[in-house]
């Protein structure tokens, strides 16, 4: 008999601390910057990674510190993946939270971490590191891919 994956059968909640972070699938999304209308409360995805984003692995720079060196970086809980309206549609967390099972190039899924950057999900080849980048100008840096559900897939 096959067990059940613990995404299917827990709730967010529900989640040990290493079950919660193997959900990330490593596509960088969500650290990519977003600016938000003030007026209407859309949000607006640039391809400017955060200043601790590495843009070719996807990863954090400094993962263990980030809240220190990037102050407005937000830490995913249960509770804020209920009021957070931008992650992206591919998102683990948010696929959980509705109930939805995980896309097949999802790490978990494939047991390939690369999986995500073959099949074009991540961020990887289409982000800019923030070298400086001024707020100012980040309406010259916006995307719609990152709200896409589904990418081309390469061949493996």
């Amino acid at each position: 008999m096959t067990e059940i994956p613990f995404w299917k059968r827990k709730t967010l909640h529900e989640m040990t601390s290493e079950e919660w972070e193997s959900l990330c699938d490593g596509c960088g999304k969500c650290c990519l910057n977003k600016l938000e209308d003030w007026d209407t409360g859309e949000i607006y995805w640039t391809n400017i990674g955060c200043e601790l984003l590495d843009c070719d692995t996807c990863r954090c720079k400094d993962y263990e510190n980030r809240f220190e060196k990037v102050p407005d970086c937000i830490q995913l809980t249960p509770e804020k993946i209920e009021t957070i309206r931008w992650l992206p549609p591919t998102c683990a967390y948010r696929l959980v939270k509705e109930g939805k099972d995980l896309f097949d190039w999802h790490p978990l899924v494939s047991g390939d971490p690369q999986s995500v950057h073959k099949a074009g999900i991540s961020i990887q080849g289409r982000a800019v590191e923030d070298n400086g980048i001024k707020p100012e100008d980040y309406e010259d840096f916006l995307v719609d891919w990152p709200r896409e559900i589904y990418c081309e897939k390469t061949s493996s």
